[in-house]
C-alpha cells in the first residue's frame, strides 16, 4: 500500500456520487458493490431486534467509444431476517446503462455527461437518468448528480424518486483520495421512508493499478429523533457503502 501507482481503471471516485470519466474504448471493468444498513426487525418472540439489512450489485462496465460506455449490472436485495419493510433502495433483478461524455476532460469549464439507465427488478421497471457536473482544481475534484428515477409498477401504480448527490475528493497522494459526499432520497410512495432523507459522511478512495477500493460511512441528517419503526422503516440512522473494482 506505501506503493503509489496511478490506476488503470476507471475508478469511482465516491460511493454514490458518479465521475464525469467513461471506461476507454474497449476496456472493461467490474465492480461489486455492497451497502450495510441497521434497521430495527421483529424477533421470533415479536419482540423489536437490531439487525442489519443489506443489498449487492455486480457490474460490468465497457468502453464502446471514445466517450460512450456501457454499464450492465444484477441487482440482489436479500430479505433481513424479522424485517418485512421495504428495500433499502434496490430490488432483485437487472439494470443497463450508457454513460455518454459530452467532451473530453477540460474542453469545457465544466466537464459535463449523460447517463440513462433500464431497470427491470421483480415488482417493476425503472427508467433512470442523471446529469453528471464534474470541475477539478488541481488534486481537488468536486462532482454532482441531478439522479431522478420513474418507477412503474406491475400493479399498474408509479413512483417518483429523486436521489440528488453531491461531493468532493482531495488526492493526498495517486493512491490515496479522501473525501466528503451527500445525498438525498426523496420517493414519491408517501410513508415515511419516501423522505426526503440526507445523508453526509467521509469516504475514501484507494487505487492500486487496475484495482480501486472506494467506500462511505454516512449518517442522516433527517428526523434525526425519529424511532425507527419495526418491521417499516428502511433508511437507517447510517449507511454503509463500498465498493471495489478491478479493471482489465
Amino acid at each position: 500500500m506505501l506503493v503509489s501507482s496511478v490506476a488503470s481503471a476507471t475508478p469511482k471516485p465516491l460511493p454514490f456520487t458518479y465521475g464525469a470519466d467513461t471506461t476507454p474504448k474497449g476496456s472493461g471493468e467490474i465492480e461489486q458493490y455492497v451497502d450495510l444498513v441497521p434497521v430495527i426487525g421483529i424477533d421470533a418472540n415479536g419482540a423489536p431486534t437490531r439487525t442489519l439489512a443489506t443489498q449487492f450489485q455486480t457490474e460490468f462496465e465497457y468502453g464502446l467509444l471514445k466517450n460512450l460506455e456501457l454499464g450492465v449490472y444484477a441487482a440482489i436485495a436479500p430479505s433481513t431476517p424479522g424485517f418485512d419493510g421495504p428495500a433499502l433502495t434496490e430490488g432483485n433483478g437487472s439494470k443497463q446503462r450508457l454513460r455518454w461524455r459530452l467532451a473530453d476532460q477540460g474542453d469545457w469549464p465544466i466537464d459535463v455527461a449523460l447517463y440513462l439507465e433500464v431497470v427491470e427488478f421483480q415488482s417493476e421497471i425503472e427508467l433512470e437518468w442523471k446529469l453528471i457536473l464534474e470541475r477539478r482544481f488541481g488534486k481537488l475534484r468536486l462532482l454532482a448528480n441531478a439522479w431522478f428515477e420513474e418507477e412503474f409498477y406491475f400493479d399498474g401504480s408509479t413512483e417518483f424518486v429523486a436521489n440528488p448527490t453531491l461531493g468532493a475528493t482531495y488526492e493526498i497522494t495517486p493512491w490515496f483520495h479522501p473525501g466528503i459526499e451527500g445525498w438525498v432520497r426523496y420517493d414519491s410512495g408517501g410513508d415515511w421512508n419516501g423522505g426526503p432523507h440526507a445523508y453526509l459522511g467521509p469516504t475514501m478512495r484507494l487505487s492500486f493499478g487496475n484495482f480501486f477500493w472506494t467506500s462511505g460511512f454516512y449518517v442522516r441528517l433527517t428526523d434525526v429523533h425519529h424511532k425507527m419503526e419495526p418491521a417499516e422503516d428502511s433508511l437507517g440512522p447510517v449507511w454503509f457503502r463500498t465498493i471495489v473494482g478491478v479493471g482489465f
